[in-house]
């Protein structure tokens, strides 16, 4: 009989697992998401082209890329303004796949959509959270579940064949997993994010990241202008440590709950310390102006896991390698895990095995990555530019030579094997149709 396979968490990963796990010949599959409702909320991605090119297999591409940007360029500057590096990204860094930038809602809209199309309007249950879970001695997950719906609530107990835990940095499938693990470690860092709508000629026509080890600025693209529709949407997220908002700004208080991208704050908590930064004629400070609303994060990530499998029950994405937003990688491997779990699940009959095999493809090159993003990935290369020449520079060449820059910027894409030679030999994760269940 075909498994019944539950998985916990309607966000990106487990939606992509969802979508995954019908193209490899799995039919029942149940999302249960512990909001309402789907809604397009959050703010910007950016997916690399090792990720798009599981998307397109998938065949959700087209209707992705009607709302995104393919992204041509990223740009690195001193926070003085001096340009530190440009680098070509997607197609015209020579991949087959572009590089898109979207709207966090947009890409999980369009992956809700394909769900219920491929496997049925009732494959996601909106308004269910995991609450516990138990591993039976045979290796099956027995899953307590809260329901809620309005004013009516409930409780239930499940014991599907296979539990795939999606549910984020504070996952309960993870905490059931490994308990006494507590909340997610803090670099001391606060982020704040938000989307701008602009007129075209005011937003960036590419994407940059600016700043130093103290402070810094990403700000992109994520739509283009359209007959009827000249503004366009732009991402951005600012960083800087907690104790410099303190001393500057009095009674400024800090997130309580760590992972939580919902805390709004108002945009003068930081807007005052990103006057005067312009990039190339992009000023930061009109884009944050633009905005509808801004929200304030801790940059917490998890310590990687030594297993991610037991029996039956797994975990994907943030909930398996929550990593600092670094490198465009957070959203980019939660889809490359769930074509990988898949391809395992098709391959092997015992579930069992399957996640274990699953494990040690993607385990060791994710712990690897989330150690590469504490260490600031390819962004490391405005932190040199600051501590080489911290009042700017005529040429940077003579502060990083490019060779240096290049020899960054390769060393990380390898890690997260989106490079290009990689990423253009083609999905390792198609299943051939002898190896369906």
């Amino acid at each position: 009989m075909t498994p019944h396979i539950l998985i916990a968490g309607g966000g990106i990963a487990g939606l992509s697992a969802a979508l995954s796990l019908h193209a490899a010949g799995f039919a029942r599959v149940t999302v249960v998401e512990a909001a309402r409702e789907i809604r397009p909320v959050g703010a910007g991605l950016n997916i690399m082209p090792n990720a798009v090119r599981e998307l397109d297999a998938l065949g959700v591409l087209d209707r992705l890329e009607a709302g995104a940007v393919r992204t041509r360029e990223l740009r690195y500057y001193h926070r003085s303004g001096g340009l530190v590096s440009r680098e070509p990204r997607g197609l015209g860094a020579g991949y087959l796949w572009p590089q898109l930038s979207v709207h966090r809602g947009r890409l999980q809209l369009a992956l809700a959509e394909a769900v219920r199309e491929r496997l049925g309007p009732a494959a996601i249950v909106a308004g269910v959270r995991v609450t516990g879970l138990e591993l039976l001695p045979d290796g099956r997950p027995r899953v307590r579940l809260d329901h809620h719906c309005g004013a009516t609530r409930g409780r239930a107990s499940l014991e599907p064949d296979v539990l795939i835990g999606a549910d984020g940095i504070r996952s309960a499938v993870r905490a059931a997993l490994n308990p006494g693990e507590g909340e997610p470690p803090w670099t001391g860092m606060l982020v704040w994010r938000g989307v701008s709508r602009m007129p075209a000629r005011k937003a960036p026509a590419f994407m940059f990241i600016a700043g130093d080890d103290r402070q810094k600025a990403v700000v992109y693209p994520m739509t283009t202008p359209a007959p009827g529709r000249p503004e366009v949407l732009v991402n951005w997220a600012l960083a800087m440590p907690a104790d410099h908002i303190a001393d500057t700004c009095p009674g400024a208080s800090y997130p309580a709950t760590r992972g939580d991208w919902n805390r709004p704050v108002p945009l003068g908590t930081f807007l005052h310390h990103y006057e005067g930064w312009e990039f190339d004629g992009v000023s930061v400070p009109e884009v944050l102006r633009a905005c509808a609303g801004a929200y304030e994060y801790p940059m917490v990530d998890r310590e990687p896991l030594t297993r991610w499998s037991h029996g039956r029950t797994t975990l994907v994405g943030d909930a398996a390698h929550a990593m600092y937003p670094i490198g465009s990688n957070g959203a980019t491997q939660s889809v490359v895990d769930a074509r990988a779990l898949a391809h395992a699940m098709a391959r092997h009959r015992d579930p069992a095995e399957a996640l274990a095999a699953y494990e040690r493809d993607r385990l060791p090159a994710m712990t690897e990555l989330q150690r590469a993003n504490r260490r600031l990935g390819p962004e490391v290369v405005i932190n040199l530019a600051h501590e080489r020449a911290p009042d700017g520079f005529t040429d940077i060449d003579d502060v990083i030579p490019p060779g240096e820059r290049a020899e960054i910027a390769a060393r990380y894409a390898l890690t997260g094997a989106f490079d290009p030679e990689t990423v253009n030999a083609g999905s390792p994760y198609e299943v051939p149709l002898s190896a369906l269940p």
